[in-house]
């Protein structure tokens, strides 16, 4: 029995299940999850020669506390199905992980991005209170002397 092309199981699952992508090219899908703490994680499902390959933007590079986010990404990483938190050149997080071809099913494209919903959007703020609690207790500042809305500021009320 000849397996399935892992790109149409791709399509066929990211449609039926309403998900929000484009297809850059044949190979590349272009998917945005939609989360609750992080509004939208971006990411992209490259099938390659052997393997597919998903890569999920988090956060872009932490103003501060470097070598915390970084610690906190190596221990959460224990724990993780599928993927892994990693840094790009720039020093931007992302969640990565690679799938044999003949794996891609239904079955795992649906874990694979459930687990980058998951952990994306569980540790965004976490990662944002490790990475940037100067720029956000600035931003809760200004807010309140123009008096703006702090509603999406609620959770790092403590910081304040």
């Amino acid at each position: 029995m000849a397996a399935l092309d892992p790109r149409a199981v791709i399509e066929e699952f990211l449609d039926s299940h309403d998900l929000d992508f484009e297809k850059k090219d044949s190979n590349t899908f272009l998917v945005s999850l939609p989360g609750e703490k992080k509004l939208q994680t971006h990411c992209a499902l490259v099938v390659g020669d052997h393997s597919l390959s998903i890569n999920a933007f988090v956060i872009r590079k932490p103003d501060e506390n470097e070598g915390g986010v970084h610690a906190w990404c190596m221990q959460k990483n224990a724990s993780m199905y599928g993927i892994a938190f990693a840094i790009n050149e720039l020093g931007d997080l992302y969640l990565v992980g690679r799938l044999p071809l003949p794996a891609v099913t239904d079955r795992e494209i649906d874990r694979l991005l459930g687990a980058v919903l998951q952990y994306s959007d569980s540790s965004f703020n976490p990662l944002l209170e490790l990475g940037f609690a100067n720029a956000i207790r600035r931003e809760w500042a200004w807010r309140v002397s123009r008096g703006e809305s702090l509603a999406n500021l609620k959770a790092f009320e403590h910081l304040v």
